[in-house]
């Protein structure tokens, strides 16, 4: 189901990318258990960066990898900006629903960059490859994007699903109807296959929380 261009090799050595699916999973608006794991999270984030603050966290080396992509594109690291929100402004993630509660979850744990489709709509084969500055998709806003030459993205046969700059498409969303997920991680140079097979691991243990029926169809990790 997942694979990788020749092209994404060349531009992203070093770097690794994970797919997990998984079928028969619920999507609810909450959960009290897992709203209660999200909020533990938060509260270690607090706990660990509020005395340190901003240069604590923007020298985690999970976030440093990521910071070196961003600046090529004068954008800064988003999971970055919500981890700085939890712990200098006591802010919390919103819970949109179970699933993207669960992936919301283990970025704030991990802090690695991950997006959440819905297999069914989806169609084979999924790509990874890297932009040249004339693909073109709808972001979840309903915004018309076209990548910027140099970033990573993911595509099925229809096109863009996400990347690494611009976020999810509104073609693939999760939503309270899915019940066969894909969740996909960008790991940069510097971010080992490990740390993503085990986030991976986390969102899988996440979802379980509330989808007691939920398979792992395949966990994958494609490096360049």
């Amino acid at each position: 189901m997942f694979e990788a261009t020749d092209r994404w090799r060349e531009a992203f050595p070093g770097a690794s990318v994970g797919a997990l699916v998984m079928k028969n999973v619920s999507n609810p608006a909450n959960h009290p258990e897992l709203n209660s794991r999200m909020s533990a999270i938060e509260s270690e984030i607090r706990k660990n960066y509020f005395e340190g603050g901003r240069p604590t966290i923007r020298a985690l080396p999970t976030i440093q990898a990521y910071t070196a992509h961003y600046k090529k594109f004068k954008k800064t690291y988003h999971v970055q900006l919500q981890i700085e929100s939890i712990a200098l402004k006591g802010r919390s993630l919103p819970r949109i629903s179970t699933l993207v509660s669960a992936m919301f979850a283990a970025e704030l744990k991990n802090h690695l960059l991950t997006a959440g489709h819905d297999v069914a709509t989806l169609q084979n084969p999924v790509t990874l490859d890297v932009s040249t500055g004339d693909e073109k998709y709808t972001m979840m806003s309903g915004k018309e994007q076209t990548l910027s030459p140099g970033d990573m993205f993911v595509a099925d046969a229809q096109g863009v699903m996400s990347s690494i700059i611009y976020g999810p498409d509104n073609r693939t969303p999760i939503t309270s109807d899915t019940s066969d997920v894909l969740f996909v991680v960008y790991g940069l140079q510097g971010i080992s296959a490990q740390q993503i097979t085990s986030h991976l691991e986390d969102i899988r243990d996440f979802v379980i929380l509330v989808s007691l029926d939920a398979e792992t169809a395949s966990l994958e990790i494609v490096g360049a």
